[in-house]
């Protein structure tokens, strides 16, 4: 066997994580021999308990029938020093032994550099109408112009820029704190599916059939942060677990993003800490598309449009008004100065038309 059969086997043995198993191959070598090594040899190397687990585990793992389990429930892996390891995620201090994938496992790989470019989307579950729809909107417009956005797949903004980057015909990453066969949350089977569907992949650490717990949440988020060129945090709590990933964003020299949100909602909290932390403000997509250098941004724009053209006077105005935000329906009418049952009937239309998107009372560009 090769060493990436051993580096699949190290990565089931638990307890070695990929600071131990670091140790391990820089004392023996290669993963090969560190397996292979005697127990009096691994003492120096791992705690006495964690080397009489690991011996035990190794006597009872079948190298064959864990390669045919993987291969019947469609998942592969690439171990960390192979060259199709996600070059971003490789730099990060311990980076995941072994890279599980369910889906599309050539999307760390395209033929065209434009495409390597990733950036994570995260935030509170708890959204809000507010929340949903910056999310939505810097999710479509980010997918659209070209980038793969990686979530975690967790409710609210999670699920939210996954769903919005799948509904502009994107693609995007779910990283989970569990093996990739077990859709978690439960409830989210249904994006779990559409991911796996839509040429998107299903990502973990983890091999399969591990259930999440509480130390693999943070894990999960270091790989997130890890594989994007950036990390945008579109609203959360002071606790939110979006925190973590924009830190390890910022430890590992990545662009972190915040979108500010109004002052008296607890969930802008998260982003107003960022910023006074130096997370760059953004306000539209294109403030993250510009800092990231995306070069064809104007063409799939100019693209996108077209469904503009031959709106009325009154239609371009609500246009205007909702290009870089998104707004309840007292504020469009306060700004257009129409009253109230004419901006409803235009709004209405330009549901229907495909030009406006109605979430929770607020409006924005579709």
């Amino acid at each position: 066997m090769s060493d990436r059969e051993y580096y699949l086997a190290f990565s089931n043995a638990s307890g070695v994580g990929p600071k131990s198993f670091g140790k391990l191959v820089k004392a023996f070598g290669s993963a090969k021999n560190a397996w292979n090594a005697k127990e009096s040899e691994l003492l120096p190397v791992l705690k006495k308990s964690l080397t009489s687990k690991f011996v035990e585990f190794r006597k009872e793992f079948d190298f064959d029938s864990y390669l045919t389990r993987l291969s019947k429930q469609k998942i592969s892996y690439v171990c960390l020093f192979e060259k199709d390891y996600p070059e971003l995620l490789k730099k990060i201090p311990n980076p995941p032994i072994v890279l599980f994938t369910k889906g599309n496992k050539k999307i760390f790989h395209p033929e065209k550099l434009e495409c390597l470019k990733m950036i994570a989307i995260v935030g509170t579950r708890r959204i809000t109408a507010y929340g949903r729809a910056i999310t939505e909107m810097f999710a479509e417009e980010l997918a659209s112009s070209g980038l793969v956005i990686v979530s975690g797949m967790a409710f609210g903004v999670d699920g939210v820029a996954h769903k919005a980057a799948l509904s502009v015909g994107g693609r995007t990453i779910a990283v989970l704190g569990n093996g990739v066969d077990l859709p978690y949350p439960r409830e989210n089977q249904k994006l779990y599916e559409e991911i796996l569907d839509s040429n998107g992949a299903i990502v973990s650490e983890f091999p399969p059939g591990e259930p999440p717990s509480v130390g693999s949440f943070p894990s999960r988020n270091r790989i997130i942060a890890g594989l994007s060129l950036g990390v945008l945090v579109t609203e959360g709590a002071s606790d939110s677990g979006s925190l973590i990933t924009a830190s390890f964003g910022l430890e590992f020299g990545r662009k972190v993003f915040a979108v500010p949100g109004p002052i008296t909602s607890s969930l802008s909290a998260a982003p107003l800490r960022l910023i006074e932390k130096g997370a760059k403000l953004v306000v539209s997509p294109s403030d993250i598309i510009k800092e990231l250098g995306i070069k064809n941004y104007e063409l799939r724009k100019g693209k996108k449009e077209t469904k503009f053209v031959g709106l009325s006077k009154d239609e371009k105005k609500i246009v205007e008004i909702l290009e870089n935000e998104s707004l309840l329906f007292d504020e469009i009418v306060r700004r257009l100065k129409l009253n109230p049952s004419k901006t409803a009937t235009l709004l209405s239309f330009m549901e229907i038309k495909g030009i406006l998107k109605n979430s929770g009372g607020s409006y924005s560009i579709a």
